[in-house]
């Protein structure tokens, strides 16, 4: 999972462990902001399959190709993808209102990695950045599994500094 890339604006490129674990994973996700066509068309060349929604920052090309909502049946676990779900403060009551029908919520925007579960079972996740730490330790990643219809093993993935 994936989010506020912000290529060519934050970083040149991608990481290469980023690209590496895009190579290797059944399903990407990634909760928008790209800023640019060309990381929309790596993924979707290197992807097995792409959820993708669109930013805030995203030009109207992004916007032509990209839902601002996007939803799947992963294996019986049913994802959302959206950028944006407003403050912190009201996050769980807004996102169980605006996605009753959902297990997972994947959101950005912010550049925090975030994972809770609201009072009504949705997990809400945010995989931060992987080019554009903000005021975060590291850039950074998600990874997931699904066994047995359930959301397994989820990992925020720190990356290295980037090089400038």
């Amino acid at each position: 999972m994936l989010s506020d890339t912000h290529v060519p604006k934050r970083a040149r490129a991608l990481p290469a462990q980023v690209l590496a674990a895009i190579d290797e994973a059944d399903v990407v996700i990634h909760a928008g902001d790209w800023v640019d066509d060309a990381t929309l068309d790596l993924l979707e060349e290197r992807s097995s399959r792409l959820i993708g929604v669109w930013g805030n920052n995203d030009r109207p090309s992004l916007r032509r190709r990209l839902p601002e909502v996007a939803r799947a049946d992963l294996d019986g676990v049913r994802f959302a993808v959206v950028h944006e779900t407003g403050p912190a403060a009201g996050r769980e009551q807004r996102c169980e209102r605006d996605h009753p029908d959902t297990d997972v919520l994947v959101f950005g925007h912010s550049h925090i990695p975030w994972d809770t579960v609201t009072p009504a079972g949705l997990r809400l996740l945010n995989p931060g950045s992987p080019t554009d730490r903000r005021r975060q330790p590291s850039c950074t990643y998600l990874t997931a599994e699904i066994t047995a219809s359930r959301l397994t093993a989820v990992r925020l993935v720190a990356l290295p500094p980037l090089a400038r």
